[in-house]
């Protein structure tokens, strides 16, 4: 009869100390899930940080190819006939 009881206790020990590590695999699980998404958060702006900087260099390799440089020559002239293109499309539709 001790010996049942001996089982018993083991058990109720076994079970005892999984119930803990699965809470605190839980409480850990959150944790990183609350981890994540902050980082998927953070990740977000430095995606917007990434193209307000890539469009502030465009600018500025426009601006620069509109001060003479011959680095930046030939897209100028693209983007500025561009520009010209739109201004025409305007002015058609303005006609209409």
């Amino acid at each position: 009869m001790s010996n049942l009881s001996e089982i018993v206790d083991s058990l109720e020990n076994r079970v005892g100390k999984l119930l803990q590590k699965y809470n605190n695999l839980n409480n850990e699980k959150l944790k990183l899930e609350e981890e994540l998404s902050n980082l998927k958060s953070n990740q977000g702006q430095f995606h917007k940080e990434i193209d307000k900087w890539k469009e502030e260099c465009n600018s500025l390799k426009l601006a620069n190819s509109m001060l003479g440089s011959e680095e930046y020559k030939r897209e100028t002239k693209l983007k500025i006939n561009e520009m010209v293109r739109e201004i025409d499309k305007c002015i058609t539709q303005l006609s209409e």
